[in-house]
């Protein structure tokens, strides 16, 4: 059913300091003076490197096999006729998959004691198996809601977990919001619009803080919300709304429903910007003039589950 497997790697974090510091030695007297832990570091790697290998034995099946490093994955055309496996944090799964389409992604986890591994339900050990139900088409699958945004001159961004459109500094974002009927100039910290599966990150702190701040006020403590990875609706919430005579602050938060969406207009010369799933690299212009819309996009991830 499938023809190739492309496997997206990622460079550790003792990799990026060598490439920083030009030497593995001038990183490690580099951080060991300014109180880290270099050990630590040389540890991660090598787990993460000892987890490469094994995975470079187990997508052995004889077919055209690619490795991609997460930094190509934007430019990185993949094909329908594709596998694709990623060896990583969360966090990088949620980075390809929005580029990746509609066939089928394996999580693998390098390092379950450094890492949560939410939607990577495979260890290295498991890889192969996994994998090798994909390429049959056997494996179980579970779809994963993504968002998107879509600027007036067709300009698109999906997102894994969430989008944010904002400032691209810490200056307030300048902006009109339209949801449910309802429109109004904002002055704000920008707007965060997460999926099911993001839910549980960036936009549980959100939730978090405003707890924390009824609390303090002596207020009810709300609940968060989460919602199912396949969930159509997205929720959206405005980060620190400022009140004065240009702005209000009467929509701060809501649903998306599958058949709405949100609409923002820029109100910012300069410096305006939608990111998603925390890449701020990956991003769209959102400058004075620029109307976003964002919506569950119709397009679902693919994440392959452990069988029932």
């Amino acid at each position: 059913m499938y023809e190739r497997i492309v496997v997206v790697t990622r460079r550790t974090r003792l990799e990026e300091l060598v490439e920083r510091f030009n030497t593995r030695g001038q990183a490690k007297f580099y951080l060991e003076h300014a109180g880290g832990d270099f050990t630590d570091y040389e540890r991660e790697h090598d787990i993460y490197r000892r987890a490469l290998d094994q995975i470079r034995r187990a997508v052995d099946f004889g077919l055209p096999c690619q490795f991609l490093d997460r930094g190509l994955v934007p430019t990185y055309t993949f094909d329908r006729t594709e596998v694709v496996v990623t060896l990583g944090q969360d966090g990088l799964l949620a980075n390809v998959a929005k580029y990746v389409g509609e066939q089928p992604i394996v999580g693998v986890n390098p390092d379950p004691t450094r890492f949560d591994g939410v939607l990577l339900p495979f260890g290295v050990a498991g890889a192969r198996s996994a994998l090798a139900q994909a390429l049959s088409g056997r494996a179980q699958t579970r779809g994963v809601t993504l968002a998107e945004a879509v600027l007036a001159d067709g300009q698109r961004l999906l997102a894994f977990n969430d989008l944010f459109v904002g400032a691209r500094s810490h200056v307030s974002a300048r902006y009109r919001i339209r949801a449910a009927g309802t429109s109004e100039a904002q002055s704000s910290s920008g707007v965060l619009v997460a999926t099911g599966a993001g839910s549980t990150g960036w936009m549980s702190s959100v939730f978090n803080m405003a707890a924390g701040v009824t609390t303090f006020s002596g207020g009810a403590i709300g609940q968060g919300v989460r919602l199912n990875w396949e969930d159509r609706r997205l929720i959206y919430a405005v980060r620190e709304p400022f009140v004065s005579r240009h702005s209000s602050a009467g929509i701060v938060a809501g649903m998306i429903e599958p058949e709405n969406e949100l609409v923002l207009e820029s109100l910012m010369p300069t410096g305006g910007v939608i990111f998603s799933d925390g890449v701020e690299a990956d991003f769209l212009d959102f400058n004075a003039g620029a109307v976003g819309r964002v919506r569950a996009a119709a397009r679902q991830a693919h994440l392959v589950i452990p069988r029932d």
